[in-house]
């Protein structure tokens, strides 16, 4: 539980309340240590992945909180650009589109999650996280000295990108969740559609389970490569047969009888 990648993940959460403060202490430089925060915070996001990977630290814990670290986070620096109206009133749209897409999104794979059926990260969606995370760094960022402006300005746009991006995957995912209700509904009316569901998920897991123990004994045939093998060319010995001795039979012999 207390590996790097867990702490990196509860650092995210762990800064949060400090960045909500930007929303009561109207200051650039409180603004700039924000945006600074919220910089590093995302730069964790990518760190905890990378060293769960590396170090083969995956746990339960991990897969747990950094959905949630990251939504916490995202939300709440929306929420501060809000409420400092640190972007034209205009571009609230895109800020709204990716609150209601992060609660559709989780609504979804809590639903999904009862059926055992998973809801795996798009590359598309993980554009969208980066352009998130770079857009509201930058509109943070933006009451730094000379280039604040137009760090802002580049910031709001990405921000737009990023909610056209938030819409496009939240519709796929809600699609993928339609298509599967369907699914169940048909199954229910025709119980052999079920059947034979349930038989190809079955020869599925066997296939799985075939191919694995193969590999394991191609691997394990593979290290008995170097071992020494016992020699093949000697011919067994043979083994010498007792042969029966003949009795003389004298003349003595012959008269007694």
């Amino acid at each position: 539980m207390y590996n790097l990648p867990n702490i990196l993940t509860i650092s995210r959460i762990v800064v949060i309340p400090v960045i909500f403060l930007a929303i009561y202490i109207h200051s650039a430089l409180w603004s700039i240590l924000a945006g600074v925060l919220f910089v590093m915070a995302s730069i964790t996001d990518y760190l905890d992945g990378y060293f769960a990977r590396s170090r083969n630290q995956n746990s339960v814990l991990g897969r747990l909180l950094d959905p949630i670290a990251d939504k916490l986070l995202v939300v709440s620096a929306l929420l501060i650009i809000v409420a400092n109206q640190m972007v034209n009133p205009i571009t609230y749209i895109p800020v709204i589109i990716i609150m209601c897409r992060e609660v559709l999104v989780s609504g979804m794979r809590e639903f999904l999650a009862e059926f055992r059926v998973g809801m795996p990260v798009t590359r598309l969606a993980k554009w969208k996280t980066a352009c998130q995370m770079t857009a509201i760094s930058m509109i943070l960022l933006q009451r730094l000295y000379l280039i604040g402006d137009v760090v802002g300005f580049i910031g709001e746009w990405l921000l737009w990108i990023a909610g056209i991006l938030t819409f496009v995957t939240g519709y796929q995912y809600f699609e993928k969740c339609i298509d599967y209700i369907y699914t169940v509904e048909n199954n229910k009316k025709n119980p052999v559609k079920t059947v034979e569901q349930e038989v190809i998920k079955i020869a599925e897991k066997v296939k799985n389970a075939v191919s694995e123990k193969v590999k394991q004994q191609v691997q394990k045939g593979k290290s008995n490569d170097g071992a020494v093998k016992p020699a093949q060319n000697k011919k067994p010995a043979k083994k010498k047969v007792k042969r029966p001795v003949k009795k003389n039979v004298t003349k003595a012999t012959v008269a007694e009888k």
